[in-house]
């Protein structure tokens, strides 16, 4: 029976994408590089700081990767500050509230910084729904590396065929099935160049979860 259900952030509770993605062109011009969609898309699901190391090597970027991360933040926190029309993803703020009504650990299992969370989950009122916050920039690793979900399962003291994963990129997607974790694949009219394929099932939106459906899950090895 399922116990614990870890939530993605970006692209799951909140379409943060729109604004990361104009924060990282503003940089990628500010830088003098072309990033391509393919490329882009690729990286999903990736820490920051990730993704500077790897655009680095690709680029020859001379700048420090801590240098990258803060102007590329520079740019997201403008944006995000002035952008009135940013919303939770339709029915996942019920599905949240549904599911810690009836006794589910909820956890946060998000590629971006702390300081990014804590500004979404304040201006949204959504620290009193979850037990754990787990910021990606903790691990030298990004999905689909596992570690931020196997920490998300020691965290909440649930062994993972007790736990669920709900991801909408291929890389969180890779990485909750490398954690042993059945993974629920959100693909909404903001997911761009995903690969669901390998998820246990795929939802278009949360009205198709409630808790019911989800306590009587079960891993799929």
């Amino acid at each position: 029976m399922i116990q614990t259900v870890i939530f993605d952030m970006d692209g799951v509770i909140v379409d943060t994408e729109p604004v990361h993605h104009y924060a990282y062109q503003q940089h990628f011009a500010e830088l003098q590089i072309e990033v391509n969609q393919e490329v882009y898309a690729s990286l999903t699901g990736n820490s920051t700081k990730n993704i500077y190391e790897k655009l680095k090597g690709i680029y020859n970027l001379p700048h420090e990767v801590g240098d990258l991360v803060l102007a590329k933040r520079a740019y997201f926190n403008a944006a995000f500050d002035s952008k009135p029309d940013l919303y939770l993803l339709d029915g996942v703020l019920d599905l949240i509230q549904k599911l810690h009504q009836n006794g589910f650990q909820l956890i946060l299992a998000s590629s971006s910084a702390k300081v990014t969370i804590d500004r979404i989950f304040n201006r949204f009122g959504l620290y009193p729904y979850f037990s754990h916050i787990v910021s990606g920039e903790d691990f030298p690793k990004s999905k689909p590396h596992p570690a931020i979900f196997q920490e998300a399962a020691r965290l909440s003291q649930t062994p993972v065929e007790h736990c669920i994963v709900i991801e909408d990129s291929t890389n969180g997607i890779l990485a909750a099935k490398a954690a042993g974790m059945y993974c629920i694949g959100y693909d909404s009219v903001n997911s761009k160049l995903q690969d669901y394929s390998q998820a246990n099932q795929v939802i278009a939106h949360f009205s198709e979860l409630n808790a019911s459906i989800i306590k009587e899950l079960k891993v799929i090895k």
